[in-house]
């Protein structure tokens, strides 16, 4: 064998590798693609059925039981795609599309919450967070329009407002309850300050004027009371300064 043909078998064998490494990982490369695809579509599908599943009723209404039925199907006739085998998939695929056709006729069996403690306002926050997440994700992907995610940030906006008013309402009543007026009055009149701070304080009308007659009130046993308790800075006005000023909607958004 000649010098020659010798060094062609030599390159022609450096090249083979070459090829069959460069395969090996753009296979590795698809694979790892395909799982990370599958894990954030997951994930995305767990999240729009939970939110559709725990959201408190009084933030929950058939439109929008329908935009989070109809983002989870979305995402998971996608999955389907990177999961043909996955018969439990494929059936939750069929009871999502069950759902959308019923249109704004849709159940909506999410009962009524209180928001009672600031734990429980929290909770509500995050989700309106992840809703909020999972929207404007769907507007990237193409799955919702501008227009409609537009209304949908804008509704999520008025469902924080309600959350933080229902929170000192229910802070004050609970400090009423335990004759506690003063601190009764503090969460009134946080409440009646988150609404005016709102861009269109108008809707809230009703919640104002309950609000202004608690605070009247709390007023009147503060008055009554000849030793005024003087309360140093509790865990309540630490735990509603959290809520005084809402950082979800400094964040830039898509639109």
């Amino acid at each position: 064998m000649s010098p020659l043909m010798i060094t062609g078998l030599i390159l022609a064998g450096m090249f083979l590798l070459v090829i069959i490494v460069y395969t090996i990982q753009v296979v590795e490369k698809n694979n790892l693609e395909k799982a990370r695809k599958r894990a954030d579509l997951s994930d995305r599908c767990r999240r729009c059925g939970d939110l559709s599943d725990s959201l408190p009723g009084q933030m929950m209404t058939p439109a929008l039981k329908l935009l989070l039925t109809r983002l989870e199907l979305s995402l998971s006739e996608r999955l389907l795609s990177l999961e043909k085998g996955n018969d439990k998939l494929a059936a939750r695929i069929q009871a999502l599309r069950s759902e959308v056709a019923k249109g704004e006729a849709i159940e909506v069996p999410n009962p009524p919450r209180q928001i009672l403690t600031e734990a429980q306002a929290k909770e509500a926050r995050f989700m309106l967070e992840d809703l909020h997440a999972q929207i404007v994700r769907a507007t990237k992907d193409g799955q919702l329009q501008q227009a409609e995610a537009k209304h949908w940030v804008q509704d999520i906006q008025r469902m924080l407002a309600i959350l933080h008013i229902e929170f000192f309402t229910s802070l004050g009543r609970q400090a009423l309850q335990q004759n506690l007026p003063q601190r009764a009055r503090l969460a009134f009149e946080r409440g009646i300050q988150h609404i005016r701070k709102q861009p269109t304080p108008a809707n809230y009308q009703a919640q104002l004027k309950q609000l202004q007659a608690l605070l009247e009130h709390a007023n009147t046993l503060v008055l009554k009371n000849e030793q005024p308790q003087v309360e140093a800075p509790s865990e309540l006005a630490e735990g509603m300064k959290t809520f005084d000023d809402d950082d979800l909607w400094k964040k830039k958004n898509v639109y």
